[in-house]
């Protein structure tokens, strides 16, 4: 079996590098696309993976790292919209509309715009490639003050089911990974064991635990494997029965 190009948004942040890793792990050769600066060179020499810097809410700069990295690496076989953000909080009655609109910017036009851009070249190339968008659970079930990164989610799910349908015909796949709230580094500070607002996260949980990073990251890596060649179309819950609930 012939080794992999994967491209991973977002490659530079917490989620990002466990993606890396899984898929190193799996054989794959992987590219690290994010901001430009520091943050993104330290990710790429740590984890052995190329980098390309980009600002997903530019269309123009997207199309440019992708003919960048089809013509450093070869036909790009699995995309990971991975990049997103989740800092701009807000009810309904005080969000900024500036913030919202921050928001949709990264977490929607960024995720389309890549994903455009790949399946050109996908399509071009004849790749029967994979792409696996980094959602939540969010996007189907609310909480307060979260609701245009839920928002920006849920269009997320709708792209994932759009693009699955339209690319079906070229034999590329499109299906997301929707996570409950996860277990970063990042997240045991801001909610540390024992802490109040951890305890209030849990008690929405039936298995009564966040997802690892590292299951995110191995739902990813199956959806754009061999393994789930029929499958597409499909936001997989990675939430320990949080929808159930």
């Amino acid at each position: 079996m012939s080794t992999r190009t994967v491209l991973i948004t977002g490659g530079a942040g917490g989620i990002g590098r466990f993606l890396a890793e899984a898929f190193q792990s799996a054989g794959d050769r992987v590219v690290l696309v994010d901001l430009p600066g520091e943050k993104l060179d330290a990710a790429g020499a740590e984890l052995g993976a190329a980098v390309v810097g980009a600002d997903l809410t530019d269309a123009q700069a997207v199309a440019g790292a992708v003919t960048d990295v089809v013509a450093a690496h070869g036909p790009i076989d699995v995309l990971v919209n991975n990049a997103g953000i989740l800092h701009l909080h807000g009810d309904v009655l005080s969000l900024p509309v500036a913030d919202y609109e921050t928001t949709i910017r990264v977490n929607i036009l960024g995720t389309f715009a890549m994903t455009q851009a790949v399946a050109k070249h996908m399509v071009d190339a004849g790749t029967h490639g994979a792409i696996v968008n980094i959602s939540s659970i969010g996007g189907r079930q609310p909480t307060p003050g979260m609701g245009a990164y839920e928002t920006s989610k849920a269009a997320v799910d709708a792209q994932t089911r759009w693009a699955a349908i339209e690319l079906a015909a070229h034999g590329i796949r499109v299906n997301a990974v929707a996570p409950g709230p996860v277990d970063t580094p990042m997240m045991k500070m801001g909610m540390p064991e024992g802490s109040p607002m951890r305890e209030a996260w849990l008690a929405r949980i039936p298995l009564k635990q966040m997802a690892d990073p590292a299951q995110v990251a191995a739902a990813a890596v199956f959806l754009a494997s061999d393994g789930a060649a029929d499958i597409t179309g499909v936001s997989l819950p990675v939430d320990g029965g949080q929808l159930l609930a």
